[in-house]
């Protein structure tokens, strides 16, 4: 069974997307589409940069969206591939909604320039964090938050794979979590280059604002299941699209169940569809002997087309 994962933020880079638009059709219709809906040259940010400008939330997440699309209508026209299941980390859940049909493109985009707005506008720039905490067991690192926290927020946000977890917080509270956690023997334990503290508790307000965006759109069924990060765990249910979209915001991202919910459910090919390859590094770990493959330029496509 086949599996198709979309990237999350922390994937994007300069350059991404030119080559299927410059190959392929309906990827170029994606990134015009994109520029209609959110009026102004987003295909340029992606094929062109500056990094400065691709790395500000808004900005990066319709961006990514966008490039994910681009290349799952590629890869749909090249090689009528169909996914038995799809998954996306954080952001990237939205492009597993689209390719589920669950949400239209033009919807998704908008809505995710908004929610980038929102994470961003959440937390005053500088008072928020995120730290990459590697090789320390979860019970060990859910001491380190609640000992570190003294008052303040910080919290596991991703649970990326076995021992590579994210934390978010307060600045402060994140800086002695690091220091805390290289006390309890974590391998590293060093600071994120991110412009919020995503999926912990201060995002809150972020999911009230983004709520009332997502009541304005439509919701259609999906042509397969997603698994998705609040429960990893596959959901078909049209009606529970939204609400699951609001809390993932301030929930954290369960990747690694997410992986062993697909591993449990047969999958045993998964295809990152997007940018980078992130997530198909992580599921190297988790999900050995599986094929895994990357999908982010023309070369990629025709592998697949075969």
């Amino acid at each position: 069974m086949i599996a198709y994962i979309f990237p999350g933020q922390g994937s994007q880079y300069a350059g991404m997307g030119k080559d299927l638009a410059d190959n392929f059709p309906v990827a170029r219709q994606i990134f015009e589409e994109a520029n209609d809906a959110l009026g102004f040259d987003l295909a340029a940010l992606c094929y062109n940069g500056p990094e400065e400008d691709l790395k500000l939330t808004a900005n990066t997440q319709p961006a990514i969206l966008t490039t994910s699309v681009a290349a799952l209508r590629a890869l749909e026209t090249e090689t009528g591939l169909v996914p038995d299941f799809a998954a996306g980390h954080s952001l990237g859940e939205y492009s597993a909604l689209v390719c589920a049909g669950s949400l239209s493109f033009a919807d998704a985009v908008r809505t995710v320039r908004q929610r980038g707005k929102f994470m961003q506008e959440a937390v005053p720039v500088g008072t928020g964090s995120m730290a990459a905490i590697l090789g320390l067991d979860i019970e060990a690192l859910d001491e380190v938050c609640h000992a570190a926290a003294q008052g303040q927020v910080v919290a596991p946000a991703n649970y990326n794979s076995d021992g590579q977890v994210v934390i978010a917080g307060h600045t402060e509270a994140v800086g002695r979590a690091i220091e805390l956690a290289k006390e309890k023997g974590a391998k590293r334990a060093l600071p994120l280059p991110v412009s919020a503290p995503f999926h912990c508790s201060l995002m809150i307000p972020a999911g009230e604002r983004l709520a009332r965006v997502l009541a304005e759109i439509s919701v259609n069924p999906l042509a397969m299941p997603v698994v998705t990060n609040v429960e990893a765990a596959p959901n078909q249910d049209a009606a529970r699209v939204r609400d699951l979209l609001v809390r993932q915001v301030s929930a954290p991202v369960r990747w690694q169940e997410t992986i062993a919910c697909l591993l449990g459910l047969g999958v045993d090919r998964y295809v990152e569809v997007g940018p980078g390859k992130v997530l198909a590094g992580l599921v190297k770990r988790m999900a050995k002997g599986s094929i895994l493959q990357n999908v982010q330029d023309a070369a990629d496509v025709s592998a697949l087309a075969g």
